[in-house]
């Protein structure tokens, strides 16, 4: 979950990125394990959407181009126009976007299960890939928060934008 373009701005939240993307996958993963799509998030009940869950990296590429194309992804950023390719990557760490060949790398299997082959990984990635000019900004800074706050939003759910936005919050990151 890191961009491979050399940057010269400090990447100073990504951990709290990292850490607030941990407890909503958690959040996701517990409605799922357990059949009830309904939580508490500051005395609201919210009912959460379902995540997509992918089988191969075909299935993730397919993802991507759909997510890419659609209108008003296109409308709102420019670099939408450009293709990803996603490819499954060696061991286990991480998915990752490679900014200078447009590539989304998957880990496919860590430990039995593919947990990046999810949607709110891939939309991560995804909101790297529409960053316009990658070495002016913190790879999840401000902007990359907004992206990927309103990828959530218009792909996944208002629901889920509003558990992430809460979430990263409370793990401090600051929003743009």
């Amino acid at each position: 979950m890191h961009t491979a373009v050399p940057v010269t701005v400090r990447d100073t939240q990504r951990a709290k990125v990292y850490d607030a993307e941990q407890l909503v996958r958690g959040v996701f993963d517990r409605a799922d394990e357990h059949g009830i799509r309904t939580v508490e998030l500051y005395g609201s009940q919210l009912t959460l959407p379902i995540e997509r869950r992918f089988a191969s990296v075909e299935s993730v590429q397919s993802y991507a181009d759909k997510v890419l194309a659609l209108n008003w992804v296109r409308a709102q950023w420019a670099r939408a126009a450009v293709s990803v390719r996603v490819r499954s990557r060696a061991g286990t760490a991480a998915a990752h976007y490679e900014a200078g060949e447009a590539v989304l790398a998957v880990p496919l299997h860590t430990g039995g299960t593919a947990w990046a082959l999810r949607e709110l990984v891939v939309l991560h990635e995804l909101a790297h890939h529409l960053e316009s000019a990658p070495a002016e900004v913190a790879p999840h800074g401000p902007e990359f928060c907004g992206r990927y706050l309103d990828l959530v939003d218009g792909v996944v759910g208002p629901e889920a934008a509003l558990l992430l936005r809460a979430t990263m919050l409370g793990c401090g990151v600051r929003l743009g």
